[in-house]
């Protein structure tokens, strides 16, 4: 971290993350074009390419996963600060929306089917944040049940 005249300058967490990324990019010989955004408090950084053909290979959502957590590292590590950043990869964020939308809907098809409440599999926060939403959307409740990894939602009807 750098002063100014007592003043500390905190370098900018998704400057930091796209860095970090470019470097692991230049590593694997991959060629990506980052974006910076931040919206309520989070920093949104992701990684295109004008074939994403080329970032296939990282676009997983188990790479992703990796990815943002080894990002998240180093950017804590400069910062010494928990980055709050959500990494997307050649459309997986939007992939992965379309798979939480599906199961929700299947659990609320469940529930329809008489069963009084339906889990979903284990998730990251933000994942479990946006699967809330969607139930909220479809008029039933949500809430996160479990401890670290084994963190999931629950979702039942309105009461």
């Amino acid at each position: 971290m750098a002063t100014t005249e007592d003043k500390i300058v905190v370098p900018d967490e998704g400057e930091l993350a796209a860095d970090y990324l470019e470097t692991l990019l230049d590593i694997a010989d991959l060629d990506g074009d980052i974006e910076i955004e931040v919206k309520t408090g989070r920093t949104y950084v992701t990684v295109g390419a004008p074939d994403n053909d080329d970032l296939r290979v990282l676009s997983s959502a188990e790479v992703v996963g990796a990815l943002q957590d080894l990002t998240r590292l180093a950017v804590q590590q400069k910062t010494g600060e928990f980055a709050r950043l959500v990494l997307d990869v050649a459309g997986s964020r939007d992939n992965r929306a379309k798979e939480l939308e599906k199961l929700v809907e299947h659990a609320v098809e469940k529930i329809e089917g008489g069963a009084k409440t339906a889990a979903l599999p284990p998730m990251s926060s933000y994942e479990r944040k946006l699967v809330h939403d969607m139930v909220g959307e479809k008029g039933y409740q949500s809430g996160s049940q479990g401890e670290g990894s084994d963190r999931h939602t629950v979702i039942s009807s309105a009461s």
